[in-house]
């Protein structure tokens, strides 16, 4: 019973902080790609996902979302599956 509420509470407290979801930069995938999948799961304008792909490619990654941990796990799980690399922190 304690681990569970252990495990109830190391949730709820990754859902009330502010996470970022960042795009890390590789030499396989398309601008184009990085462009479209950002559009797709992130939500952004073209010219948004544009310049985060620019800043990725420039600095090596770019915080492309923010949002709880809850929010964000499925969208990194698809751009994963999409080969982008990104992690949430």
């Amino acid at each position: 019973m304690q681990e569970k509420t252990f495990s109830q509470n190391n949730q709820q407290l990754k859902d009330q902080k502010v996470h970022r979801l960042i795009l890390f930069n590789d030499d396989f995938n398309t601008f184009e790609h990085v462009i479209v999948m950002l559009m797709e799961y992130c939500g952004l304008t073209e010219e948004q996902a544009e310049q985060c792909a620019w800043l990725t490619h420039l600095r090596g990654k770019c915080a492309v979302k923010e949002g709880s941990y809850t929010e964000l796990e499925p969208i990194a799980g698809a751009l994963l599956d999409h080969g982008l690399s990104v992690e949430i922190v």
